[in-house]
């Protein structure tokens, strides 16, 4: 089985004089989700448009589950758009099940599935209620199991957890990993770094309408490594050794001493930690790891510089 489930091949589309996608190659993995980043007007809309059939690319090409993108593969896919789409004057019940039945479930099963969904997110009392009675963070959750009722092998979540108060985004956040562990291939398009960490297997990063970012989070955050570490320990106040390391900061109590270092690049963690060892009893020994917020800041301000 091939593991790329989707792959779109050196995408362009312009808008009159405006390029949106110069170039663009994305390979999104079976069972995994994919974070598609960037700042606004980078390209992300357009490209989400795309991949819904919403507009077509001028050159390019996206290949889905391994075969030419077609007009049948629509089905296939849920979306969750920024902007939400109900019907605000129609019944909640009503609206779902209508909208289950345009993606080919029986309204038998559709009502089935939609009980089973209202029940988990705690929303049955408003099925009779019209739409525009509804809260905006329940009105999101309404949309969210239209999205994914259908059970669609490829879900397309643009900016899911906005609106969401904390524990109502962590729910769907949940649900979201419990989608992708069913086998479902997620992309994810958010401004929320700290999700992306928490939630995406691989991202890419879109900037002035080119990738300028791909790849395994983790591998990501390891290539931007900065070899900083935090230290605290007990004993005589620790001396500066350039060979293996040099002190960006020092706090020095009684009770311990805490330092920020920077470790020379040829040295390992493992002779960083026994060299410390030497010279204090180590109470803790951490390398500060870059967050995906200061690698998408750092990228596009290189890039734009």
């Amino acid at each position: 089985m091939n593991d790329i489930f989707l792959r779109a091949e050196h995408v362009v589309k312009r808008y009159a004089e405006h390029t949106a996608l110069d170039d663009v190659s994305i390979s999104v993995s079976r069972g995994k989700i994919f974070g598609l980043l960037g700042p606004n007007g980078a390209g992300k809309t357009t490209l989400i448009r795309i991949l819904n059939r919403i507009t077509a690319p001028d050159s390019g090409n996206i290949l889905f589950d391994g075969k030419p993108f077609e007009a049948t593969d629509v089905a296939r896919i849920g979306y969750l758009p920024e902007e939400r789409g109900l019907y605000k004057k129609m019944e909640v019940g009503d609206q779902a099940i209508y909208l289950a039945r345009l993606k080919g479930l029986s309204r038998d099963e559709a009502k089935k599935r939609l009980r089973q969904w209202f029940e988990k997110f705690d929303i049955m009392p408003w099925w009779g209620k019209k739409l525009e009675e509804l809260s905006k963070g329940m009105q999101q959750k309404v949309q969210f199991i239209i999205t994914v009722l259908h059970e669609p092998p490829l879900l397309i979540f643009d900016e899911p957890f906005s609106g969401f108060d904390p524990v109502n985004a962590e729910i769907l956040k949940k649900e979201i990993l419990a989608l992708r562990d069913k086998g479902h291939t997620v992309i994810f398009s958010t401004h929320n770094m700290s999700s992306v960490e928490e939630i995406c297997d691989d991202i890419a990063l879109i900037n002035n309408s080119h990738v300028v970012l791909d790849g395994n989070v983790a591998d990501i955050k390891n290539r931007f490594r900065s070899g900083i570490y935090e230290v605290t320990g007990t004993g005589a106040p620790l001396d500066e050794d350039p060979a293996t390391y040099t002190i960006l900061s020092r706090t020095e109590t009684e009770a311990q001493n805490c330092y920020l270092l920077h470790k020379n690049e040829a040295i390992t963690n493992s002779a960083l930690a026994r060299s410390l060892a030497e010279r204090l009893e180590l109470r803790s020994f951490c390398e500060q790891m870059p967050s995906m917020h200061d690698i998408f800041i750092q990228t596009v301000e290189n890039k734009e510089s």
